[in-house]
């Protein structure tokens, strides 16, 4: 969906009311008109630069198929949500690097690859919105660190994605997907399921092949959740790693930006791009050895030879078909030479309140902060509230802002609560949780299945979420890697991977020996809905 100023949405949501001619249900055995078949379906990093290196593609010819896809399946057919808006300078962004590799100057394996940009994260001209109305005209006019490195590194930013609207922060009663700006997005493996939030359109756009790479953001669960229910990798790196300069917050403690891809390959060289220390990042200082890694050095297809993966079994059960996919995934993992035992994190759920509560004292300090710095429309968290009581009938359709609400009660970040809260919830995810897990057995890694199957989108009773096993990683700010471990129904689940802090070579290796084992990732066919299947089906 592009993005509207603030009337013409208005009006679109009151013509959108009006009654027109009825239309022919979709038959829901077949897939939509999407499915038209695209040049760069499926198409990854090193294939993209093999044909650019040629001769046979330029970057422009990539940009310019990218953007028509989008106008065939995001504004049109099955009408996915995505993408709400395109870079207006991509093209000529593009020349600019086709002229450079015609003089010999390559930048990188990225040279040249449409990226896709969460809408959370500053990126010139575009807006930076949050998804929400009241920064529908908000241009920042610097980039955010992360899209600097993503330019240096050679990719091209063809866009920015939907989101959940303030990354799923606004209302205890929302529907991952939707924000006021950009509507409600789809997931491309059936068109009336959720596509997990708050990383929502890059999962759903990756997935259905609008761009070769994409960047999310996660708090806890925003980049491993989308990933995993669009059949993607996700990689949810420890906090510090990737800048968070010019992307909204949430949590100074746990938010960090990350690759979502359709291989570990792609999401290996994208990380590679954007991990860089930050001066203006507090958590940047806590990486002891800033020397710049190449993931793709980690892409190792005999990784789990010999590695002790632990089973963390408190985090399955709320799903038959989801848990029959893991105990597959076990036993591809034993298969490759694994040795794999149960495991368990002893604080699992003990650090949920004190998670929120700090979350909730570094939402109101941290937006307030980026609003006042990049010169945003409003100046802070009470003029936010005061829009959306305004708009409600744009803004709060189906929910509320009581986080919002919330979070603006609290006092400053001096407050000993705070404090409390914020160091009680690190030491209960991280060290005596996941490390004192990955200690007990000597551990290179934890696993689970990352999320249930998506849920049918309702914003009327809001999500219905079932389980996860990401949260350990995101509370700790250690990392956590997801890969496609199979679908249920046609719908994908995937398989977590968590580690301790800077970890991410290690869980690179892991996962990508394991998506070698498994090749358990399948394109969407777009369905309307789902129907029943043979027997058997499940895989």
């Amino acid at each position: 969906m592009r993005h509207l100023p603030l009337a013409l949405t208005i009006a679109a949501l009151l013509t959108a009311c009006q009654p027109g001619a009825q239309q022919p249900a979709p038959d829901p055995s077949k897939p939509t008109a999407s499915a038209t078949a695209f040049a760069f379906d499926e198409a990854n990093v090193t294939d993209l630069q093999r044909q650019m290196v040629s001769g046979t593609l330029t970057s422009r010819a990539l940009v310019q198929a990218y953007l028509d896809h989008i106008a065939a399946i995001d504004d049109a057919g099955p009408t996915l949500g995505a993408v709400i808006e395109t870079n207006a300078q991509a093209l000529r962004e593009a020349d600019a690097l086709d002229a450079e590799r015609k003089a010999g100057k390559t930048r990188g394996p990225l040279h040249g690859i449409p990226v896709l940009l969460k809408d959370n994260i500053d990126a010139t001209p575009m807006v930076n919105s949050a998804g929400s109305l009241a920064l529908a005209e908000h241009r920042p006019k610097t980039d955010a660190f992360l899209v600097a490195k993503l330019r240096e590194a050679g990719a091209v930013i063809l866009g920015k994605t939907n989101l959940s609207e303030w990354a799923n922060f606004r209302s205890t009663r929302s529907t991952s997907g939707w924000s006021g700006r950009g509507g409600q997005t789809k997931n491309p493996y059936a068109l009336d399921r959720n596509p997990c939030g708050s990383s929502s359109g890059t999962g759903s756009a990756i997935a259905a092949n609008l761009a070769t790479l994409g960047i999310g953001t996660e708090t806890d669960g925003s980049i491993i959740c989308p990933s995993a229910v669009a059949g993607l990798v996700g990689i949810k790196p420890t906090v510090g790693l990737v800048s968070r300069s010019g992307i909204i917050p949430i949590s100074v403690s746990q938010d960090t930006a990350g690759p979502m891809a359709r291989s570990v390959a792609d999401a290996a060289a994208l990380l590679t791009a954007i991990a860089a220390p930050d001066a203006n990042d507090p958590a940047a200082s806590e990486r002891r050895d800033a020397t710049p890694i190449d993931y793709t050095a980690h892409l190792k297809p005999g990784a789990l030879e010999g590695a002790r993966i632990g089973v963390v079994r408190k985090l399955m059960g709320y799903h038959p078909d989801t848990d029959a996919a893991m105990e597959r995934a076990i036993a591809a993992m034993q298969a490759a030479g694994a040795t794999v035992v149960d495991a368990e994190i002893p604080t699992l759920g003990k650090w949920d309140a004190d998670e929120f509560e700090m979350m909730l004292y570094e939402f109101k300090d941290g937006l307030n902060a980026y609003l006042a710095g990049s010169g945003a429309p409003h100046k802070d968290m009470a003029a936010l509230i005061d829009f959306n009581t305004r708009h409600a009938t744009q803004e709060m359709p189906f929910f509320a802002q009581e986080i919002f609400e919330r979070a603006n009660a609290k006092g400053p970040l001096t407050d000993k609560a705070y404090a409390a809260a914020r160091d009680k919830a690190r030491r209960l995810a991280g060290p005596e949780g996941i490390d004192a897990a990955l200690e007990k057995q000597h551990l290179d890694a934890l696993v689970a299945p990352a999320m249930s199957p998506a849920w049918p989108t309702d914003p009327v009773n809001s999500d219905h979420f079932l389980g996860a096993g990401y949260s350990a990683a995101a509370v700790a700010r250690y990392p956590s890697l997801t890969v496609p471990m199979g679908s249920v129904h046609g719908l994908p689940v995937g398989l977590v991977f968590m580690g301790t802090a800077w970890s991410e070579p290690r869980l690179i290796e892991l996962g990508y020996a394991y998506e070698q084992a498994s090749k358990a990732r399948t394109p969407p066919k777009f369905l309307p809905t789902l129907l029943p299947e043979a027997p058997g089906a499940t895989r």
